[in-house]
C-alpha cells in the first residue's frame, strides 16, 4: 500500500513505469502488481506513490506514462 507500486488494466505485473504529473513534471517510478482502476482514469497509484508525485490529496491527476521495462 506504502510502496512505489500501481494498479493498471493491461500492463503485465512487474512493469516498471516512469509516471508523470503533466501538471508540476514531478514523477515517480511504480511497479505494476495490480489490475483496475475500474474507472474511467488509466493508472491507480499506491499511497505511497501519490504521496511521492504530489497527488494524495489531490486524488486525480493527468499524468504520462513512460515504459521503463516490460514485465512477464
Amino acid at each position: 500500500m506504502n510502496g512505489l507500486t500501481a494498479a493498471h488494466k493491461s500492463l503485465p505485473f512487474g512493469t516498471k513505469v516512469r509516471v508523470t504529473d503533466v501538471r508540476t513534471g514531478r514523477s515517480v517510478v511504480v511497479r505494476i502488481n495490480d489490475r483496475g482502476p475500474f474507472g474511467d482514469g488509466i493508472l491507480d497509484l499506491s499511497k505511497g506513490a501519490a504521496r511521492k508525485l504530489g497527488t494524495l490529496k489531490r486524488g486525480r491527476t493527468a499524468v504520462r506514462l513512460k515504459v521503463l521495462r516490460w514485465g512477464r
